[in-house]
């Protein structure tokens, strides 16, 4: 599930990149990308991968 936010964090950070639109400091590209990485990062520690069932 993280990957996935992480993908769609990445993407908007590109669009913001590349229309060049104006943000204030909070949204600004690199600030969207980091949270797409610590979102990966996450998803690859396992955080956040699904339900599990324990018998």
């Amino acid at each position: 599930m993280l990957g996935i936010v992480a993908a769609v964090l990445f993407f908007i950070a590109f669009l913001v990149n590349a229309a060049e639109i104006g943000t204030n400091d909070v949204f600004s590209s690199v600030n969207i990308m980091l949270l797409g990485l610590t979102a990966l990062a996450l998803h690859v520690a396992g955080i956040g991968a699904g339900w599990s069932r324990r018998h």
